[in-house]
């Protein structure tokens, strides 16, 4: 899936969360979304994955315009959030079967996919267990398998390496992501944590009070820091536009 942003914008009480962000993404890659808190982050997946409606500008998924009444254009993606919507009483049995009927993913060969999948997450010993009982980490981890058992085009992950998850989890993670770039998946993340998007992302984009200060691969990034701008933090922090 080819995503393209043009101008888009959005306010929140009279504040600009998003000033006229453009930027084009094409699939097999991974692009970690930077910025400190209020920076328009988690803002900018709402709009991707359809639950906010932008105020000004467009969100083109393989220059088809997207709306939130498009549902054929929002079963190829998914979004999850920093703490996964669930419903508490039911099973993580019960919940993956809602998922998978309604991305319609759960054809002939879906049970094994999704028991080699908690498997994978060490979750295998817990599908009848509510999931209102899960910890944090159990909880995304569960999410994390509901989004790959319905294997979308676009992964849209509010700061997935902040979820809680073990290092096994952020390990298996880690994994299937890479697996589904090379099966050309797009996945963009959010995080506020530089090493993070410097050991995972291939593409940076780098947001300020709202405003796009750079959308670049992270080999760029690492060529503008050779060349004598300084450490990679320092030239994050330049194109944040920080005095410091």
């Amino acid at each position: 899936m080819r995503i393209e942003l043009r101008r888009l914008g959005k306010s929140y009480d009279g504040r600009r969360v998003l000033d006229r962000v453009s930027f084009e993404v094409g699939p097999g890659q991974i692009v970690g979304v930077l910025g400190e808190n209020g920076a328009g982050k988690t803002t900018l997946l709402r709009c991707l994955a359809g639950l906010v409606a932008p105020a000004e500008g467009m969100i083109l998924y393989d220059d088809e315009t997207f709306r939130r009444d498009r549902l054929d254009l929002r079963r190829r993606l998914h979004f999850l959030p920093d703490f996964p919507f669930v419903f508490p009483e039911q099973t993580l049995s019960q919940q993956l079967g809602v998922v998978l009927r309604v991305y319609g993913a759960d054809g002939s060969g879906v049970e094994e996919r999704v028991v080699g999948l908690l498997r994978d997450f060490d979750l295998l010993a817990l599908t009848a267990k509510p999931l209102g009982k899960f910890s944090r980490g159990q909880l995304y981890k569960a999410a994390l398998v509901m989004l790959l058992a319905v294997d979308p085009e676009l992964w849209l992950l509010d700061e997935p390496f902040a979820s809680g998850m073990d290092p096994h989890g952020i390990i298996a993670f880690r994994r299937h992501a890479r697996d589904a770039i090379n099966r050309g998946r797009t996945v963009i993340f959010t995080t506020q944590i530089l090493e993070v998007a410097e050991r995972f992302a291939d593409r940076v984009c780098i947001l300020h009070r709202g405003e796009l200060r750079a959308f670049e691969t992270m080999a760029a990034l690492m060529t503008k820091a050779r060349d004598g701008a300084g450490p990679l933090e320092a030239v994050f922090h330049q194109l944040r536009g920080d005095e410091s």
